[in-house]
Formats: C-alpha cells, sequence, structure tokens
C-alpha cells in the first residue's frame, strides 16, 4: 500500500512540516513537492503518483481564506473530468460496447481503485473567518477520484515561517491523521470509517452550507436538507453531494447528453461565433 504526501507550500515551511509529521507516522510514504514541478510533463509524472497511490496526503498553507495556487493549478489541470471515477467507468462501459461516447474524455482505469484521503490546512490567523474555505477546497483534491477522506484538520497562528512548530498539539494532530489514514488503506469506499472531527454534513463532514429559507446545501459537497427548530439540519438527500457516486452518474450523463446535443447544433455554433467575432481592443504584454 503506497501513500503519498502533496506538499502545496514551501520546502520546509509549516505546511510541509504538518505534513511531514503525517508521513512518518503513516510508515511507507513519499513527499512530493509541488514547487519541484514545471510544465505540463511534470504534472503528467505527478498524475502517476497519483494513480498509483492507495492513500494521499494534502497539506496547503491557507491563502487569502483558501489553498495554494500551485495546488489550484494541479486541481485544474488533472483532476477534472480525466479523474472522475463515474466518467471514466461510464466511458469505459461505452467502448467495450463497441462505441465512441460524445466527450471523449482520457480514459484511465488506475482512477478506479479505492483510495483514502487526508487533508491538512495551516494558517497564520487565529480567528476561524481567515481558514473557513480552506477545507471545503481541499475536497476537490479528493472527490473526482471518489477518494474516501477519512480525516481532516486546519490550524491557524503559524503566521511566521515554521512557527508551526511551537504547537506540539498540532504536530500530534497531523501525526494521528496520517495514522487515521494508514488505517483504512485498501478498503472499498463504503467502508471506510471517517476518523476526523464531527461537522455538520454527513458526508464531507464540514460546517459550510448555504441557506434558501429553510432549504440547506452544504456548500462543500452539495448534500440537501432542511433547517429545523433550533437551527438543526435534518439531511434529506444525500445523493445530490458530489462525493457520492450516485451524483457523479448523473453528472457524467448530464455531460454527454448536453455534448449530444450540441453537436446536432456544431454547424449553428459555428456560424454565431463567427457573427460573434473577438473583441477588438486587446491588451498584451
Amino acid at each position: 500500500m503506497k501513500v503519498l504526501g502533496l506538499g502545496c507550500g514551501r520546502p520546509g515551511g509549516s505546511a510541509e512540516i504538518l505534513l511531514t509529521a503525517a508521513l512518518r507516522a503513516a510508515g511507507d510514504a513519499h513527499l512530493v513537492r509541488l514547487t519541484d514541478l514545471s510544465g505540463d510533463d511534470d504534472l503528467w509524472w505527478l498524475w502517476e503518483r497519483l494513480v498509483e497511490c492507495d492513500g494521499l496526503i494534502v497539506s496547503t498553507p491557507i491563502m487569502t481564506r483558501t489553498i495554494a495556487a500551485r495546488l489550484k493549478t494541479v486541481i485544474d489541470f488533472l483532476l477534472g473530468p480525466n479523474a472522475d471515477a463515474a466518467i471514466i467507468e461510464h466511458l469505459t462501459a461505452v467502448r467495450r460496447g463497441g462505441t465512441e461516447p460524445a466527450v471523449p474524455f482520457r480514459v484511465d482505469e488506475r482512477v478506479l481503485k479505492p483510495r483514502v484521503a487526508g487533508l491538512l490546512a495551516v494558517g497564520g490567523s487565529l480567528t476561524p473567518q481567515w481558514k473557513t474555505l480552506a477545507l471545503p477546497l481541499l475536497h476537490t483534491t479528493a472527490f473526482s477520484m471518489h477518494m474516501a477522506v477519512v480525516d481532516q484538520a486546519v490550524f491557524g497562528g503559524a503566521g511566521t515561517p515554521q512557527s508551526i512548530l511551537l504547537d506540539d498539539a498540532a504536530l500530534e494532530r497531523a501525526a494521528r491523521l496520517g495514522g487515521n489514514v494508514v488505517s483504512q488503506l485498501g478498503l472499498a469506499f463504503d467502508d471506510v470509517r471517517y476518523l476526523g472531527e464531527p461537522g455538520l454534513c454527513p458526508m464531507c463532514h464540514l460546517d459550510v452550507v448555504e441557506l434558501t429559507g429553510t432549504a440547506v446545501t452544504c456548500a462543500t459537497c452539495g448534500s440537501a436538507g432542511e433547517l429545523g427548530d433550533g437551527g438543526t439540519i435534518r439531511w434529506t438527500d444525500l445523493t445530490s453531494s458530489v462525493i457520492s457516486m450516485a451524483e457523479k452518474r448523473a453528472h457524467a450523463r448530464e455531460i454527454q447528453e448536453t455534448a449530444a446535443a450540441h453537436g446536432k447544433l456544431r454547424a449553428d455554433i459555428d456560424r454565431r461565433a463567427a457573427e460573434f467575432g473577438t473583441f477588438e481592443h486587446m491588451l498584451r504584454p
């Protein structure tokens, strides 16, 4: 069983220190620094490490309430449709049936093997509002490949280089996360136990929600519910969560159906594009 650590901050910085604590507790693990990668070839090299691993631990500094830009680039480049378990499942079935899909995404069946993940984020602020979006966005590293998040933690007060080393509790918590991830390696998604702190949402275990009247939607993953008396939430539809294979499969069907409909209108789209043209006043460096 292979555990991969993804370091998204400065080499030797607080995020990497927490990751190191987690990986040492995980045992047989390897660390990849995003600062060591440059260009598309290196990103595809990282893809190989991702599909080979059985467990992934990601650690990022918190930048403007959210995750590091390097990690956002990796997510956008590697972890979209080409890494989506339901899309790969669907395309594999279509091609085995002897036909081609409307949108022929890259297919790598290694995406479909069971994986678990642990998520770490660390920032300088002591107040929670400066850390709100870090864990929700870290989930985008895990949900496409249908990795089961075993544990997640966010830390503050590390506003100067390597100052997380002053927080023994944070180092111990990161090590516990590494051990928790290892304890669930090789298990099927539905058999993995979540071992982190409980949150409001039963799917992502986080607390960021959207309210529309009394209708509740988890802002991280899309679970649906209703707001009750005293601020309690009754979760009514967990299949709407992007973490669920039900929602991933619905999304995969939607992509193919939309593409098929657009294919019939391609001549009209091309005509309108030619008429629309491009903006006349471009600025370039």
